[in-house]
């Protein structure tokens, strides 16, 4: 398949508003060792991009500058010692940088085939997503069946998916999002309950829809005040798991509900993590949650699908938090 040796991508002229993000022509990087050639169909839209934009989430070093840490498209080159594919294989792959461009490098072992049943674009909405759901819900979290998942901010990318997976686990799952539409939404894809945070309070109507006893795993991607509202909420020997600080990484928290609760307040990243940790949440997340999208009992619930010149306007759809499920943009 013959490859070019230029591409379009859209770069981050300076840090700021979505109007910094702008298409730019960059040569098309060579696979390495272990690494992959795309040929980018779609992208997915993630709040660390936004981050990145503004100047606040530097990618790490080694990574592309070009923000995207999803993609679906084909495979138009391997690096030396490529074992798993071949030139036209389709992927979904997690990559640390890069996504927002016509073609971007993965490690092999960060690729993943599309699963049966989706399309590619769907596709691109899965893999920084469902690693991340994966790992700290279930890995970090240790969430049973029987239990009780809260989770915050039920109607984005990382809710929707988490709804959905911890459904398919045999757990129960309590939200909390912005508007009543959004709420509906949850409840669609099979939350039991779904709290609207900005007319009611989550601690309490978390306590009254667990007769008291609190959830045993909380995925919080807010941070701030919902630290300490968290062990509130938390049943005993809960595990609070921290993905995102979308209202601040500091707060004054009473840390005795820590020791009165035996909790365990855990967290972590994902973009920053080493090969082979990524390589793992891979194997796992094939292993674990591909046959049940196979099976359509997981599907990627789709917001709004952007050109990629257009990747201005879907950071500015992001940012109004109206949206519901994935953003992604289309090459």
């Amino acid at each position: 398949m013959p490859v070019p040796a230029h591409m379009t991508a859209i770069a981050i002229r300076a840090p700021g508003g979505p109007e910094m993000l702008v298409p730019q022509e960059r040569p098309v990087p060579q696979p390495g060792a272990g690494e992959i050639l795309v040929k980018v169909h779609a992208a997915g839209v993630n709040r660390p991009d936004i981050l990145q934009r503004n100047g606040l989430y530097p990618p790490p070093k080694g990574a592309s500058d070009i923000p995207g840490l999803e993609i679906a498209g084909r495979i138009v080159a391997c690096g030396a010692g490529v074992a798993r594919w071949r030139e036209g294989d389709a992927v979904a792959a997690l990559v640390s940088g890069g996504g927002y461009a016509q073609y971007c490098l993965a490690h092999a072992t960060h690729a993943l085939p599309i699963p049966a049943g989706l399309d590619i674009v769907e596709a691109a909405a899965l893999p920084e997503t469902v690693f991340t759901v994966w790992h700290n819900v279930f890995e970090r979290g240790g969430l049973k069946p029987g239990e009780t998942l809260l989770v915050h901010g039920g109607s984005s990318g990382i809710g929707t998916v988490a709804i959905q997976l911890a459904k398919c686990f045999g757990a129960r799952v309590i939200v909390t999002a912005g508007s009543e539409e959004k709420c509906e939404a949850c409840r669609h894809l099979g939350a039991d309950v779904a709290i609207n945070y900005k007319t009611e309070d989550f601690v309490a109507a978390m306590k009254t829809a667990t007769n008291g006893g609190g959830a045993e795993v909380i995925l919080d991607m807010v941070g701030g005040e919902y630290i300490e509202r968290n062990y509130e909420a938390a049943a005993v020997e809960g595990r609070i798991v921290q993905i995102a600080f979308q209202d601040s990484a500091r707060a004054t928290v009473d840390f005795r509900r820590i020791m009165l609760k035996r909790l365990h307040h855990t967290g972590s990243t994902l973009r920053a993590r080493s090969v082979e940790d990524k390589a793992a949440i891979a194997r796992a997340v094939e292993g674990g949650v591909w046959p049940l999208i196979a099976a359509r009992r997981l599907r990627p619930v789709m917001d709004q699908r952007f050109a990629l010149a257009a990747a201005a306007d879907a950071h500015a759809r992001m940012e109004t938090s109206a949206h519901i499920g994935k953003i992604v943009l289309t090459v």
